[in-house]
């Protein structure tokens, strides 16, 4: 086939929008817009009509019409499947379809043309390959920008601290009596080298006054003085804040962002999130797991995996050699531990004791150092920590759609726990009934998803029902995410003691974090 234009336009012939894929006139296309509508037979549906030069292929899209305009000795067949994929396109971008939704969308539209449409002739895409094209989205930029951005932040954090160290030594010789030359001197350096662009300087009086305002006094000379330049060319870090969550959300995905710039002294291997206001003690021990689930939309469980690992974090070189006393169920025998090489097996083996193998050696210091790994895998239903029942029934045209849940394992606390279900596109908002939680519908993703903040023993079950236009099986796969702060399996950290001597005990503090690393219903 060979395309020459897709446009949108009203059933009046007003064009809002029109995509030429062939050399054209602006009279020629006009001229074939405004010739449509006297060529439309009222009483009569069709999808297309002919001229003695060209066919136009149409759509009704509420009050507007899709249409192509081809060459009378193209493919009626493929230019009807071009055409539906053209009206599929459009409902992506805009949701009402009326004539302003359209001309408020006119470039993402045609954008999204260009990607179905080369030189005339079809290309062979699908609508999902059309929404990745247009969308453009290159995670390996984004991890670029946020390292490039925080290299700009440790700039100047770096700076701010050669400027209080610059400050310090200025005010130490102000106190040492060279008052009357230090002032006359700083006068001439501020007037002199800041204008010259000396680059060390000049970049520590763009960011900070030398001198807080509390602790100038009449008698204390002035030290350097603020340039008079616009100040824009040393305002790195500017976006640090949203730097930083960006980078924190890649590290809670599982991408390590490596740390540039100068080292800090308590850089870690692993890192880990800490909970917010909470005390560390030299002694700390972070207690993760990891929950993977695969479950049957009809019942039945594919594959339910759990994997946990201790870390222990010592800062304090006084307690490098520890031994830590865990406690477990021993009746979970489907759990399988494994312990690091360093760490002595029989003495975990036979008293749940964890210590190094090597006498008088002690734990790396301000590293998260995994000591303990377990492991559980299980196709019982009873296991799943919480089961989703999805129930879509067909209805005029539409699916009632009835969701609930059921927290099976009644000793987790669940929170921040987000049931996503896919909606077809093209189908508008789905109307949402009784819930319990709240709801929020991403028209861009297509997914509508289900936040309920906490379950727990008070709140073990709880249902949604919304209803849309599609069938049965768009609204597969389900996908759950959580978070808790007690674990899957029951594991404990009871108690730190000295290694050597008479194993005097050791305050020490602890955190459990309980995530879902993909957890699906399909």
């Amino acid at each position: 086939m060979v395309l020459l234009a897709a446009a949108v336009c009203t059933k009046q012939g007003k064009a809002l929008l029109s995509r030429q894929f062939v050399e054209m006139t602006r009279a020629r296309i006009e001229g074939l817009l405004a010739a449509f509508p006297k060529l439309m037979i009222s009483g009569k549906q069709h999808t297309f009509v002919e001229t003695e030069n060209v066919r136009y292929v149409y759509q009704p899209l509420e009050k507007l019409y899709m249409l192509l305009i081809t060459t009378k000795a193209s493919n009626i067949l493929e230019d009807l499947e071009t055409l539906h994929l053209f009206s599929k396109v459009i409902p992506d971008y805009c949701h009402t379809l009326d004539e302003q939704d359209i001309i408020d969308n006119a470039f993402e539209i045609i954008f999204a043309f260009d990607e179905i449409i080369a030189l005339g002739y079809r290309e062979n895409v699908n609508l999902a390959q059309i929404r990745t094209f247009t969308e453009m989205d290159s995670h390996e930029e984004k991890i670029y920008e946020a390292m490039r951005k925080s290299q700009e932040k440790e700039a100047r954090d770096e700076m701010k601290r050669k400027a209080k160290e610059l400050t310090l030594a200025k005010r130490e010789a102000t106190k040492g009596g060279r008052g009357s030359f230090s002032g006359g001197f700083s006068g001439g350096f501020g007037s002199q080298d800041m204008r010259s662009g000396s680059s060390g300087v000049s970049a520590v009086s763009e960011s900070l006054p030398l001198v807080p305002e509390s602790m100038k006094s009449s008698s204390q000379p002035s030290v350097v003085s603020r340039p008079s330049s616009s100040g824009t060319a040393m305002k790195l870090g500017q976006k640090h804040k949203d730097v930083d969550t960006f980078v924190t959300k890649l590290e809670e995905e599982g991408q390590r962002v490596a740390p540039v710039g100068v080292p800090t002294p308590l850089t870690a291997v692993h890192t880990t999130a800490t909970p917010t206001g909470a005390q560390l003690e030299s002694v700390h021990l972070k207690l993760s797991e990891k929950v993977t689930l695969v479950a049957g939309k009809d019942g039945g469980v594919q594959n339910l995996e759990v994997l946990g690992i201790l870390y222990l974090k010592i800062t304090d070189p006084a307690f490098g050699n520890v031994v830590v006393t865990v406690k477990h169920n021993e009746q979970e025998k489907q759990v399988q531990f494994q312990t690091h090489p360093n760490v002595n097996k029989q003495l975990f083996q036979d008293k749940q004791l964890i210590g190094l193998k090597q006498a008088g050696k002690s734990f790396p210091l301000n590293q998260d150092v995994g000591v303990l790994k377990w492991r559980l895998q299980t196709t019982e239903e009873s296991m799943v920590p919480l089961s989703i029942n999805c129930w879509p029934s067909e209805n005029s045209g539409k699916c009632d759609v009835n969701i609930e849940y059921e927290l099976l394992q009644k000793q987790l606390e669940l929170q921040d726990v987000v049931v996503t279900i896919p909606i077809p596109s093209g189908v508008g908002s789905p109307v949402v009934g009784e819930l319990d939680g709240e709801h929020i519908y991403e028209p861009k993703k297509h997914t509508l998803e289900w936040r309920l903040p906490v379950i727990d023993v008070s709140n073990t079950t709880g249902s949604m029902e919304f209803t849309v236009a599609g069938l049965p099986s768009d609204f597969f796969p389900i996908n759950v995410s959580f978070t808790s702060t007690k674990p899957y399996c029951t594991i404990e950290v009871t108690g730190v003691n000295m290694a050597e001597g008479d194993g005097a005990p050791v305050k020490f503090s602890k955190e459990v974090a309980l995530t879902t690393d993909k957890y699906e219903i399909v």
